[in-house]
């Protein structure tokens, strides 16, 4: 397959996962609306408007400390402890993940940044060349080669001039712990871009093929076009190739997707998805191969046979816009935006109970949730101009 340089036009292809096991994190101390809709949206996460609102979608039953509604019993994870917050004076961090050595690489939207992070710092590592940000897009998503002691690959996702993209580059540490960065290869484009609804989130599965979220760009018609790259959860090789055993031969996994924020597994290797709605009905969703969402038909759990209900559902997106997931034994966390609260949601084989708030606008919005190499979380929060890292201690 033609490789493509990273300023090239549509038409290249996408990665894989990683279940490597990360040496000990050396935690760092702690320190001391569209107008109207549109600008709201922006600030939001992009939540849409009530013009968006599709028929048939419901709220279910259910009780819990927040607002979200699951099929089964309230949640009753252990509350977090917060052990430090990292003033790192970042702008707008978006993904982040940790490389073997225990740096952590974070990617920064609207400046097209790589920071490095370590022993409480960031550095810059480099700006990833051919981005384009604007509104929710930029250089978005990240994840680690399953190789990476090997290879050195991390994988990128991001708005281009034309469109949104996954590249890879190498990064190589230097004599001095120092990170260089390599020149990207796209190897998946042609997903659709907007202002808004542009998705990003890319994360290597168990399978070793890279999973990628992406948003309906504002495109209603793309969701539910089998064909189409818009409103999908996509399953890609390492060299932006469709994964073998895909439901409908090409590069589409799930269909019937709005905006597709949060990617993670279970110990059962089920995958789980983190959504927004528009006004209403934002979405954690057990992801089955071929399935259809709903989207822009329904949303939430309607109850109708020839879509997939969502297994939580925040009826006012104001309370969640639930962006970065991870999930860690039987219990999910989910960073939210509008919201700015931490949710967690309590597991059951393929069932989710009523989900939980924690730090209740307390840090602001929480843009992403990632798991530490000592079973901690950072959670990165967003427009607080500058944000910081706020770092959790393993739960139980």
């Amino acid at each position: 397959m033609r490789k493509l340089p990273a300023s090239a036009p549509p038409g290249g292809r996408a990665s894989d996962w990683t279940q490597a096991h990360f040496r000990a994190f050396a935690a760092a101390k702690p320190t001391a609306g569209a107008f109207a809709v549109c600008l709201a949206v922006l600030l939001s996460g992009c939540t849409g408007d009530a013009k968006d609102v599709p028929t048939g979608s419901i709220t279910g039953t259910g009780t819990s400390t927040g607002n979200g509604i699951g099929t089964g019993r309230p949640g009753n994870a252990t509350p977090p402890e917060v052990v430090a917050r990292l003033d790192l004076q970042l702008d707008i961090p978006w993904a982040a993940v940790f490389l073997p050595n225990g740096t952590a690489v974070v990617s920064e939207r609207d400046s097209a940044l790589l920071k490095a992070v370590r022993d409480g710092r960031a550095t810059t590592i480099g700006q990833v060349p051919g981005v384009a940000p604007g509104g929710e897009g930029g250089l978005l998503g990240l994840a680690l080669s399953p190789g990476f002691p090997s290879d050195n690959y991390l994988y990128l996702y991001f708005t281009s001039a034309q469109d949104n993209r996954i590249a890879r580059l190498q990064l190589t540490e230097q004599p001095d712990g120092s990170l260089d960065l390599g020149d990207p290869e796209v190897v998946f484009s042609g997903i659709p871009k907007a202002s808004t609804h542009n998705g990003g989130r890319i994360r290597f599965g168990p399978d070793g093929f890279l999973y990628v979220g992406t948003g309906d760009s504002q495109r209603r018609e793309q969701p539910q076009d089998r064909n189409a790259l818009g409103g999908k959860i996509l399953r890609l090789t390492p060299e932006g190739d469709p994964a073998p055993g895909n439901p409908f031969g090409n590069a589409v996994y799930s269909l019937g997707h709005r905006n597709v924020q949060g990617l993670a597994w279970d110990s059962a290797g089920r995958l789980w998805s983190s959504e927004f709605g528009p006004d209403v009905n934002d979405e954690l969703n057990l992801i089955e191969p071929g399935a259809n969402y709903g989207w822009p038909a329904v949303t939430g759990a309607p109850h109708r046979e020839e879509y997939r209900d969502a297994k939580v559902v925040w009826p006012s997106t104001a309370d969640s816009s639930p962006s970065g997931l991870e999930i860690a034994g039987s219990t999910a966390y989910l960073g939210g935006l509008r919201g700015q609260r931490l949710w967690t949601v309590s597991l059951s084989g393929e069932e989710a109970s009523a989900s939980v708030a924690y730090f209740t606008r307390e840090y602001g919005r929480i843009r992403d949730v990632i798991r530490t190499p000592d079973g901690g979380f950072w959670l990165l929060t967003n427009n607080k101009n500058p944000d910081f890292v706020l770092v959790l201690a393993p739960p139980g």
